[in-house]
């Protein structure tokens, strides 16, 4: 994915904010296309917690009811951990995002997955690939997951397991872990009971990215794995290819608007320097 140029993260986002009106229509939508990415839930399950075969993973569940808290303060919650501006192409989409997230984590039933939390860390650092500083992209990844009371260091953690864990395996492997043992093979088991009935499972778009994500970094390229896989965890492959299909037009538009950023960016730095040139001039002149 294309790169934002290194600047100061204060230059970008006086030049990019003062005059983002200025680009190109596809670069202003793209909040308008993000709205495609918003989650389905349908969650059913008691409020409850399940531990798997080791205290590596363990999965939260919360029934909220009526104290689920507002939107605005989630929002509220979220800006004021992360005081810094943003630049408009990120603040944007994040604040759509947490919208979404924030629908999901307060609904009565809602359960922690560790492949709900590979999807949204694989969404959230394709989109914010590029950003001005790494330091600051995981300030708000803390302060964003912080505002939806639940642990940063959980999400990243379960991420990497689940990387790493799918690095080992091939595409017989993955589909096959049913007939296996170990921590991710028990979180994929349980998926599959609930979502084939024996309990109430809740698929969002996260869910479908988690298992894409999978896939990839497990090289199973073959048209049928993802089927099978679907098939094997109970879950309608109809749509999870819809939701696979609009988290890559999605990828496909950002990339797009940061590639014309990119090149704002640049336009302004040059303009700038040619701008400062006549001072240098005056300068050594008066020397």
């Amino acid at each position: 994915m294309a790169a934002v140029t290194s600047l100061s993260f204060s230059s970008i986002t006086q030049s990019a904010d003062r005059k983002i009106s200025t680009l190109p229509s596809s670069t202003r939508s793209l909040v308008s296309n993000f709205d495609a990415l918003r989650v389905r839930t349908t969650y059913n399950v008691d409020s409850l917690c399940f531990r798997a075969s080791s205290s590596r993973f363990v999965v939260h569940c919360m029934s909220t009811g009526s104290d689920a808290p507002p939107v605005s303060e989630t929002k509220s919650k979220f800006l004021n951990a992360y005081k810094r501006p943003i630049p408009s192409i990120y603040n944007n989409v994040l604040q759509e995002l947490i919208v979404q997230q924030h629908l999901i984590r307060y609904k009565k039933t809602y359960r922690y997955d560790p492949v709900f939390a590979i999807g949204f860390v694989t969404v959230y650092d394709q989109l914010m690939e590029g950003y001005p500083s790494d330091d600051d992209r995981e300030a708000i990844f803390k302060s964003y997951i912080n505002a939806l009371n639940e642990d940063p260091l959980q999400y990243r953690s379960d991420a990497k397991k689940l990387e790493d864990w799918a690095r080992t395996q091939s595409s017989g492997s993955l589909v096959e872990f049913s007939s296996r043992e170990g921590d991710i093979e028990c979180i994929l088991k349980d998926i599959a009971e609930r979502a084939g009935g024996n309990g109430s499972f809740s698929y969002s778009r996260f869910f479908a990215v988690g298992l894409f994500r999978l896939l990839e970094l497990s090289n199973a390229t073959e048209p049928t794995v993802l089927e099978k896989l679907c098939a094997a965890l109970n879950i309608p492959k109809r749509s999870v290819d819809r939701d696979l299909d609009v988290y890559r037009n999605l990828l496909s538009k950002l990339v797009q608007a940061k590639e014309l950023l990119k090149e704002y960016v640049e336009r302004e730095k040059k303009k700038q320097q040619e701008r400062n040139e006549p001072q240098k001039t005056n300068e050594a002149v008066l020397k």
